[in-house]
């Protein structure tokens, strides 16, 4: 495991999911699969995927009849290889020549808060727009795509970032030292007054703007959780 570089900000982004795939390398019965073992569904006509669970570590994996198989949900890059190898033992029990091959990390989604508000408007308005999409009609947060590392960020105005893409630690760790000075060019000074983005937010979102009587910071944003979701 790659350790933490000092930051200046003091702030260490937190993994919120890791996506793993693995080869089982043989072919699977999955209504067999579904039938024969716990917490397991099966709606062919839905997703042709055995869609199966376990509680230690808490993940989800996603068994293909081609006996591909993708793991979610884990903390850690250890987690996440102790889950897929329960699963593929689950899978030999119900009798299955199932093996353990190419267990790589695809997608290490990660995130943070900057402890500050940030002007989004300003942000996309200048060079660092050309990296930027910002339609906070349609997503409230500024979808940033970095090239060095190669990874996507989700930049929220309460100061939140959802970091994705990752295939290791490193990644998003330099991702995240990268961004953070850009951030801070942006910082609202204004942090214990509403903005005209507040009011559209609590209008979007089917709230009463009364209710935004203290600092944009507070503010909830359920999409910063659900962003996770999406970009796992």
């Amino acid at each position: 495991m790659a350790a933490r570089r000092n930051n200046p900000s003091g702030i260490v982004p937190t993994i919120q999911n890791i996506v793993s795939t693995v080869d089982l390398d043989c072919v699977l019965d999955l209504n067999h699969i579904a039938l024969h073992s716990r917490n397991s569904e099966y709606f062919p006509k839905r997703f042709s995927a055995v869609i199966m669970r376990i509680k230690d570590p808490k993940t989800t994996a996603l068994i293909f009849a081609s006996g591909k198989m993708v793991c979610t949900g884990a903390k850690t890059e250890a987690q996440s290889k102790l889950a897929a190898r329960k699963f593929a033992r689950i899978i030999q029990k119900l009798g299955f020549p199932a093996k353990f091959r190419d267990f790589r990390i695809q997608n290490i989604v990660a995130s943070c808060d900057v402890q500050f508000t940030i002007r989004l408007e300003k942000f996309a308005c200048t060079s660092h727009g050309a990296f930027s999409t910002y339609e906070p009609e349609l997503f409230p947060g500024l979808i940033y795509r970095m090239k060095q590392p190669k990874l996507v960020l989700l930049i929220f105005v309460s100061g939140n970032v959802v970091i994705a893409g990752a295939k290791k630690r490193d990644d998003f760790y330099t991702a995240f030292d990268n961004i953070y000075p850009v951030l801070a060019e942006f910082k609202n000074q204004k942090q214990g007054t509403i903005c005209i983005f507040a009011v559209f937010q609590a209008t979007a979102y089917n709230l009463k703007a009364s209710h935004y009587t203290k600092p944009i910071s507070k503010i909830p944003l359920p999409m910063e959780k659900q962003a996770i979701e999406v970009y796992t």
